[in-house]
This record gives structure tokens, C-alpha cells and sequence, in this order.
């Protein structure tokens, strides 16, 4: 890569760091105000959680057909302060349905296309992998990072301070991209020729793509139950959540970091079986283990290990799978797969929670892995019949 180049892909990727983590931050704490903000209940603290990845998913295309006209920074930017907004919104009042508009907002800035795209024109066809690769693993460090930050910030400044702070963020990634992103000069480089079969191609982005929806969809609806698990259940308060979020999250990453390297350029197609087993696994553990904090956190690591293997590397997949002519396409219906994933399992998560109680949306997930697993072997095996063909 040109020393441009991985310019484009560090700052792309902090752009992408500090967004995903202003959104991240909410997961591990907004399920313990559910006897805090006025008008509150599991099915609405679901929603709250998972709207902005329905107005994300609606955006998603529109941002990106409106980026192709005036310019990816001009959009980018828009979305941005839609998502400081957003945030901001969150914060100024203990309704939850203000909350729920915040969070909207904070979706609406859908630039997460357009982002892509721009990293696609600063970069050559050899090297975009390996840009997506970086990407794909900032989101995954966001995450990480979010789970250890958002309980902290909780608990010394309230929720209102984690809005706030997602606002902060999204003005800072604003700013790293108006001074440190690089401006593409002219029209992106030219496209590699790529040969293959184009309903093999198809399944293959139609078995990520449904992937990225399933993993989003569980991690929403989990994390209704999991800081409810911690907090009532195990009895720890909020600023201590960090305590096992911590060890869980650098285990599942040590865990992973081998596999992240032999797997950034090629998908390996037992690993993501058995990265999809390991979140089922996690999800069953989290129902039927007694709520102790060792099972449970053995649970957790369990489960985050699945989880950031497959968020890690699923964008580079799919813009390896994903022909040149067609690779815009793909990532939008990537991003859009992502966030409404995390729609649909906020607001079933929430409406578990209300109606079969916090353990109980952890079986439901368990079978929705498995289900999510027999998918995939399934789409392999059709692949491999289809090569011996």
C-alpha cells in the first residue's frame, strides 16, 4: 500500500471507530433504565436500541446514489452531524421516546455506504481488501472498546453523558475527515476484471450478506437481557460491568487475533461455521447456566469470541466476494443487512423480555444461531456441489 493509502485506511477507519462507538456505547447500559425514563418498558427499550438501525437501513442507499452526485465528503459530512444531533436529542430529556427520536436521528446519519465508497476511490483494486480489512477491524476495536467505556461514562456522568458523548464523537470523526482523509483526485482507479460464475457470486454475497443480518440481529436482542443479567441477576452495579466486560472481551480477542490474519484475505468456510456455533454456544450457555459470575462470564466469552471473528472480517469478505462492477452495490446491501438486523433484534429482543423474561431471548437467540447455521452449511454445500458440477 501507498503511504496514501494507508492514510485513507487508518483515518477511515478512526471515522468509522468513533461513529460506530458513539452507537455502541448505549448497548451495555440503556436495558438498566427501564425503571428510570418516563413511560419505559422492555419492548420500548428494545426499540430504542434498535430503531437506528432501521432508519440506518432505510438511508443506506439513498446517502449512497446521493454521494455519487455531489461528492462523498459532502454527504459524510451531513450524516455526521446528523448523528452529533441525534445524540444530543438523546440526551435533553428522560422520556424514552425521546430517546427512541435520538436514536433515530443518530441512524439517520446512514454514511456508512458512502464511507466505503470513499475508501474505494482513494484506494487501488489491489489494495481495497486490505482496506476493508482495516475497516472491518475497527468496527470490531469499537466495539470492544465501547463495551469497556459506555458502563464508565454511565456511571460517572449518567445516560445522558453517554449521548453526549456519542455526539462528541461523531464531531470528531468530522473533524479527522476534513483533515486528515486525503481528497480523491479524479475518478477512482480502474476496475480489476474478475471471472466467475454470476449466480456463484450471488450466493456467496446473498450467504454474507444474510449473515451480517443474523450476527446484528442477535447482538441487539442480547444486549436487551445482558446488562439486566449482570445488574440484577449477578447484583453488580453498572460501574462495575466493565470488570467483566474486560477479561471477556481481551480473551475472545487473544482468542481471535491468530485467526484474523491467516483469515483477512481468503474466507475460511469452517471457521465462519464454527464462529456462528460459538455464538449459539454462548447464547444456550447464557440460558441454562446458573447466573453465577464465572459460568456467566465463561458464557460471555464464548460468545464475543463468534461475535468478533465474524464483525472483524465480514466487510473484507464481502468486498472480495463482491465483482468490481458490482462492489458499491454489495457493501450497501452489506450496511443495510447490518442495520436491520439490529432493528429487528432490538425490537424482538425487547418483546421477549417482556413476555418470556430476560433469560428466555437468550434461547431464543441460541435457536436463531442455529437456525443462521444450517443456513450457511447449507449455502457451502450448494457451493461445493455447484464447483464439483
Amino acid at each position: 500500500m501507498t503511504r496514501d493509502e494507508v492514510r485513507t485506511a487508518l483515518a477511515l477507519s478512526a471515522v468509522f471507530f468513533m461513529r460506530m462507538m458513539g452507537l455502541f456505547m448505549v448497548l451495555p447500559v440503556l436495558a438498566l433504565y427501564v425503571e428510570h425514563l418516563e413511560a419505559a418498558t422492555p419492548l420500548l427499550i428494545g426499540c430504542a436500541l434498535g430503531i437506528y438501525g432501521l432508519t440506518q437501513a432505510s438511508l443506506q442507499i439513498p446517502f449512497g446514489k446521493w454521494s455519487d452526485r455531489v461528492g462523498r465528503r459532502p454527504v459524510i459530512t451531513v450524516g455526521l452531524v446528523v448523528f452529533s444531533l441525534g445524540g444530543l436529542v438523546a440526551a435533553a430529556s428522560s422520556h424514552i421516546y425521546a430517546v427512541i427520536l435520538g436514536r433515530a436521528l443518530q441512524g439517520a446519519g446512514a454514511v456508512s455506504g458512502a464511507t466505503l465508497a470513499l475508501a474505494a476511490d482513494l484506494t487501488r483494486p489491489s489494495q481495497r481488501t486490505k482496506t476493508m480489512a482495516i475497516i472491518g477491524i475497527s468496527i470490531g476495536a469499537a466495539f470492544t472498546t465501547a463495551f469497556l467505556i459506555g458502563p464508565l461514562i454511565d456511571a460517572w456522568f449518567g445516560l445522558r453523558g453517554v449521548f453526549v458523548g456519542g455526539a462528541v464523537l461523531g464531531l470528531a470523526a468530522l473533524v479527522l475527515l476534513w483533515t486528515v482523509v486525503p481528497t480523491p483526485t479524479g475518478s477512482a482507479a480502474p476496475t480489476e476484471v474478475h471471472v466467475s460464475d454470476g449466480r456463484d457470486t450471488t450466493r456467496e454475497l446473498r450467504h454474507l450478506q444474510t449473515g451480517v443480518f443474523f450476527l446484528h440481529l442477535v447482538l441487539a436482542a442480547s444486549f436487551v437481557s445482558i446488562p439486566v443479567l449482570l445488574s440484577r441477576d449477578l447484583g453488580l452495579p453498572s460501574d462495575r460491568h466493565f470488570q467483566v466486560y474486560l477479561p471477556v472481551l481481551l480473551i475472545s480477542v487473544l482468542c481471535i487475533w491468530p485467526l484474523l490474519r491467516s483469515s483477512r484475505e481468503h474466507m475460511d468456510r469452517r471457521l465462519f461455521a464454527f464462529a456462528i456455533a460459538l455464538l449459539g454456544l454462548g447464547e444456550a450457555l447464557l440460558w441454562a447456566l446458573p447466573a453465577r459470575l464465572y459460568p456467566m462470564a465463561v458464557a460471555l466469552t464464548i460468545f464475543f469470541t463468534g461475535f468478533n471473528y465474524l464483525e472483524s472480517l465480514l466487510p473484507s469478505w464481502i468486498s472480495r466476494a463482491a465483482p468490481n462492477a458490482r462492489k458499491g452495490s454489495a457493501l450497501g446491501a452489506y450496511a443495510t443487512g447490518q442495520f436491520l438486523g439490529t432493528f429487528v433484534g432490538g425490537l424482538v429482543g425487547g418483546a421477549l423480555a417482556g413476555y418470556v423474561g430476560t433469560r428466555g431471548v437468550f434461547a431464543a437467540a441460541a435457536l436463531v444461531c442455529g437456525a443462521w447455521l444450517a443456513f450457511s452449511l447449507r449455502q457451502t454445500a450448494l457451493r461445493s456441489d455447484a464447483a464439483a458440477a
